[in-house]
């Protein structure tokens, strides 16, 4: 429908697996993280104003996710080469992972891409030890998300 937004994965969903590499060159297999919580968080672009507020948040406030030992992983469709770029530049320890190509594939099948814009939706997905979305929020184009939204989101787990 025109204008609408894509729905992305509700808690309960099994999280699709995928491999993407990360900002070295690295392949990331989500199946492999099975075991350990993992939070997936998809941003539009590298480099661009409230993706870099956001993700420097979340380098800031690293602990949140320490502390209850949840893998941090963020993915757009930017290459390996600009995301490596970001990382190096902004501190980001944590990887990026390049949705590059296919493009949009793995936003995609968590209901996470826009195919008007061809970018990710700024969606966050918890997915738990056994691989399924423990908690999924989303926020408009253009609206940050809060660290609220993630500390109600760990607190599913």
């Amino acid at each position: 429908m025109e204008g609408s937004r894509p729905v992305i994965l509700a808690p309960g969903a099994a999280a699709p697996d995928f491999t993407l590499v990360n900002q070295f060159g690295q392949p990331v297999q989500l199946s492999e993280l099975r075991g350990r919580a993992v939070a997936l968080v998809f941003f539009p672009l590298a480099f661009s104003g409230i993706c870099h507020a956001e993700l420097c948040e979340l380098r800031d406030n690293i602990a949140m996710f320490e502390g209850p030992d949840v893998a941090l992983h963020a993915i757009s469709v930017d290459s390996k080469h600009t995301l490596r770029a970001w990382a190096e530049r902004e501190g980001y320890d944590f990887p990026l992972l390049a949705d590059f190509w296919p493009h949009g594939a793995v936003a995609d099948s968590f209901g996470a891409f826009d195919v008007r814009t061809g970018l990710a939706e700024r969606a966050t997905f918890l997915i738990d030890a056994e691989g399924v979305v423990a908690a999924s929020f989303a926020t408009p184009r253009g609206e940050a998300r809060s660290l609220e939204q993630y500390r109600t989101a760990l607190a599913a787990l």
